[in-house]
């Protein structure tokens, strides 16, 4: 039989008795273990976020985390008044603005007919098409293919037009101004066209979020466009056409709303 001595007078105390039969001191028994507790600490509840759950966190003007809303069901949609994330004091928001969503368990984000659009920050040199839209800073720019110059022509009755000589070119960038309006343009001089805040071919030195020398667009010999950010510090955007896949650490511009991607 196993024993233990009594702490008072050290006779030895069989194993499960209360009281030592020499000397009557009170023996403590110490409790059996709880077999579901498990081996490790208790964890305090915090909303644990489940494996492969995407969420959306808001990053506010001064870089600050604000909201997160997390992607637990199937669809999500944003918008100023339809959907289950709202901004409803953001008035580029539209009413159905975006959808993000889960496809084979990834993450896919749709533009819903938004009146503005939907932008992802770039990783990697991506390809434009003429018509495109990007966003470098505050600044809403749009690649446009030229055609063929062919030189002056001269009216019905033969008579040329004068004005400043125009120098060939297969491509401009064009500033689009809130209402619509067209602010300043530049044609490539050759097959490519760098922006930044300065020593740029079309600089923006009072846009505080571009960097000095920020993305640059090129054009290859087939006519294809690319726009490459060249390391600055608050990125590139390109407008979203169809379907785009996410992955962690993404980020989307939407309305007047940075969004940043993180997946458990």
């Amino acid at each position: 039989m196993s024993t233990k001595p009594c702490p008072t007078c050290g006779n030895p105390v069989p194993i499960g008795d209360r009281f030592c039969g020499q000397c009557g001191t009170r023996i403590e028994v110490p409790s059996a273990p709880n077999p579901s507790a498990g081996a490790g600490k208790t964890m305090f509840f915090s909303g644990v976020q489940a494996a492969g759950i995407a969420k959306l966190v808001v990053v506010k003007a001064n870089s600050a985390d604000g909201l997160a809303y997390e992607l637990g069901g199937t669809e999500h949609m944003v918008g100023r008044t339809e959907g289950a994330i709202l901004f409803a004091e953001d008035p580029l928001v539209s009413p159905r603005h975006a959808n993000f969503f889960y496809r084979d368990g990834k993450l896919l984000v749709r533009d819903e007919g938004s009146i503005n659009g939907v932008f992802v920050r770039i990783r990697t040199p991506t390809r434009l098409e003429s018509g495109s839209v990007f966003l470098v800073g505050e600044q809403l720019l749009q690649i446009e293919a030229l055609a063929p110059d062919f030189g002056p022509q001269p009216d019905a009755e033969g008579t040329y037009f004068y004005a400043s000589p125009k120098r060939a070119s297969k491509m401009r960038v064009v500033q689009r101004l809130r209402g619509g309006e067209i602010g300043l343009i530049v044609r490539a001089r050759g097959d490519s066209v760098t922006l930044g805040r300065e020593e740029n071919d079309l600089n923006f030195p009072d846009d505080p979020f571009i960097s000095g020398r920020h993305a640059e667009v090129t054009i290859a010999p087939d006519g294809v466009f690319t726009v490459n950010d060249l390391g600055s510090k608050n990125g590139t955007f390109v407008r979203i056409t169809d379907e785009s896949p996410l992955e962690h650490g993404d980020y989307v511009f939407l309305g007047q709303q940075l969004l940043r991607v993180e997946i458990s």
